[in-house]
């Protein structure tokens, strides 16, 4: 056999196995090999396919790393409207809702019907065309009759079956839901504020989002899932074998889908009042938002016969939770200045609870935000929140809108010093350009005695603004001058509390260079950066003296960072305020005596619960023996250590055939 065949049995062979894999992983939770069997499968099926391209089929398991970007999404007919639901809100509803059902199949009032009661997920409908077992389009709901093709995308989420397990009819449409958990939606949160980057407001809209990047790149970075529930077009002989919504979601299950294990089959309405109450009294504690539950005839033939009205089914209803949802009125909208000056509009609100929280400030983010959603002062408007994540404007309530009415403008001047305001290039972000902007200097030397940076007990904004204001500081190391006698006669202190804050600014002389380096407040030099920066200069005026070369060899540090940090060195009033730190006896503490070098050149990154160390401990290991520490898996990172509950780094270093490590052999190792 010519070794071009041998090739190809070997690349079905191992398509298989690997795709069998992630069915394990992602969608049951039990993998079944360990991950670095799984990247030996993984290299070698890449080896192959770059070796015979004309082998690599569009479905194959290496192409989830993501495709050329696109210029555009095309649209995509639905070959079945993906219909909406209609909804009930009280269990009244429900119960007029099965008197319909009832009525429209000319059942007695006092018989039982057979309803599915299931999660209703607050994600991005989706639905999946399969043609020959194959996954060919993936295509948004749209307008539930033309939705945007986005079969790239999708196809990077490996939860989602590239092909189907065991028998399947010619062509089947499946329709879901692509969701983000709260978890992965904090960490992917945490790690736009590291990188500087505006916050998603919840999990759907990083969902959709993440969803409609035209570069697939990104969305394979993104932690996205779906569970799926229903079908749409299909085959008749297929759709009429499979008699109950529980045999559809068995048949999904079976072809290798995540489905939802929280469903219940309910004789009559109340066996589904019951359902919806215990869904509800468990709402906060499920790892996905939802926002009530779905109601269906359970039986297929029924749910045919019940047929449409208008742009919803007959045989189904969401019953929905009370809104974590109300209205209110903008008072105000301010806008704050940042360290780095960005500008950013806050909406000041009348008080109200959302969800059991009292909201009355709102972020808007941008410029860009309020004019998208034409918030204006005096408007009333939808406020929501999902889960534990920030609140949101949803949108203008238009008809409770005044006639006396105008247009928020957005400043062009810094509120604070009246400098210009302007919006650069490659950002949406409106900066203030005077570094001498008192808001900024204040923004900044809080977060310079902030606890993550130099921990000044007792320092925080209000008595910094305080001191700024009466013009004791200008700079950050201008604390250090700080004398008794200088802050007992103010308001708010005495003897005592100005001994107290001046002792803790003493005390914070010594702290390790990570921790000074990230007190700076340059931009986007986050925690780790810092520590990063650290380990590889260990001196502050080394730093301060880098070249954008050396600072590019540096894993983790890319162009937009090099070029941060150099253009704060290059400014003089940032190095006079180095010297005047050194003057003031300000010095990074020596570190522990390092182990060993075992690890010099090599840097690790640190992922998911590890049982022996913490994450920490983890982190002090690697450098303690010369190595780098990581915040993010890049070409550039040497190992990858995973603990449980990995999430999308692990996918990250599969697809890049970074090394992976189990904890028990990083420990080996060092």
């Amino acid at each position: 056999m010519k070794s071009k065949d041998l090739a190809a049995r070997r690349i079905e062979q191992l398509s298989e196995q690997i795709e069998k894999h992630n069915h394990h992983y992602y969608v049951l939770d039990k993998p079944l090999i360990s991950d670095q069997e799984y990247d030996q499968l993984f290299r070698e099926l890449d080896s192959l396919e770059k070796k015979y391209p004309e082998l690599r089929t569009a479905n194959s398991p290496t192409q989830r790393v993501g495709a050329p970007p696109l210029d555009k999404f095309k649209k995509h007919s639905h070959a079945l409207p993906m219909l909406s639901l209609a909804n009930a809100y009280s269990s009244e509803e429900i119960e007029d809702f099965d008197l319909r059902v009832k009525k429209f199949l000319n059942m007695p009032v006092d018989q039982t019907i057979e309803y599915w009661a299931e999660l209703k997920f607050d994600g991005l409908s989706m639905s999946l065309t399969y043609e020959n077992g194959n996954l060919t389009v993936a295509a948004t709901r749209g307008d539930g009759t033309v939705g945007e093709n986005v079969t790239p995308n999708i196809k990077t989420i490996r939860s989602v079956p590239l092909r189907l397990n065991g028998e399947y009819p010619p062509l089947i449409e499946v329709r879901g839901e692509i969701l983000i958990s709260h978890a992965d939606f904090r960490k992917l949160n945490d790690e736009r504020a590291s990188a500087d980057e505006d916050l998603f407001a919840n999990p759907r809209n990083a969902a959709a989002g993440s969803v409609r990047q035209l570069d697939s790149s990104i969305t394979a970075n993104r932690p996205l899932t779906g569970f799926w529930y229903s079908l749409g077009a299909a085959d008749d002989v297929w759709r009429r074998s499979l008699k109950t919504q529980q045999n559809i979601l068995e048949q999904l299950r079976r072809w290798g889908f995540k489905v939802s294990s929280t469903g219940e089959l309910c004789k009559g309405v109340a066996q589904v009042e019951k359902f919806y109450n215990e869904i509800q009294a468990k709402r906060e504690s499920l790892p996905f938002d939802i926002d009530g539950i779905v109601v269906k005839v359970n039986s297929v033939r029924l749910q045919d016969e019940l047929g449409f009205v208008a742009r919803a089914p007959r045989s189904m209803i969401a019953y929905k939770y009370p809104a974590r949802q109300e209205t209110s009125v903008v008072k105000d909208i301010l806008v704050q200045v940042g360290r780095t000056g960005a500008l950013t509009p806050v909406a000041i609100l009348e008080p109200v609870n959302v969800g059991g929280v009292v909201v009355s400030r709102v972020t808007l983010h941008n410029a860009q935000e309020i004019e998208r959603k034409d918030v204006r002062i005096g408007d009333t408007v939808v406020v929501q929140r999902a889960g534990d994540v920030i609140p949101e404007i949803v949108k203008v309530v238009q008809e409770k809108r005044k006639s006396s009415s105008v247009a928020y403008a957005f400043p062009k001047k810094c509120p604070s010093c009246g400098a210009r305001a302007v919006i650069e290039d490659d950002e949406a972000v409106t900066r203030c350009v005077n570094t001498d902007c008192q808001a900024q200097i204040i923004e900044t030397i809080a977060h310079f005695a902030s606890k993550d940076a130099m921990n000044i007990d007792g320092l925080g904004f209000r008595i910094v603004e305080n001191f700024v204001n009466r013009g004791l500081l200008k700079d950050s190391a201008d604390l250090y001058r700080l004398q008794k006698t200088d802050l007992e006669h103010l308001e708010g202190f005495g003897e005592k509390s100005a001994s107290n804050i001046v002792a803790a600014i003493a005390e914070s002389k010594k702290r390790a260079l990570s921790k000074i380096i990230f007190a700076l407040g340059i931009r986007h030099v986050g925690e780790t950066i810092s520590k990063i920066l650290a380990n590889k200069f260990g001196d502050l005026n080394a730093l301060a003296n880098a070249s954008e070369t050396e600072l590019l060899e540096i894993h983790e540090i890319g162009p937009e960072v090099a070029k941060s940090v150099l253009n704060w060195f290059a400014k003089e009033k940032n190095r006079s305020m180095i010297k005047k730190l050194e003057q003031a006896g300000v010095k990074p503490e020596s570190g522990p005596k390092p182990l060993s070098q075992k690890l010099k050149g090599l840097t690790f990154v640190v992922t998911g619960t590890l049982s022996k160390l913490s994450r920490t401990q983890a982190h002090e290991l690697i450098e303690l023996n010369g190595g780098s520490v990581g915040n993010s898996v890049t070409k550039k990172t040497s190992f990858l250590v995973v603990g449980e509950d990995a999430g999308s780094k692990l996918d990250k270093a599969k697809s890049l055939g970074v090394a992976i490590l189990t904890e028990e052999e990083f420990l080996k190792k060092v």
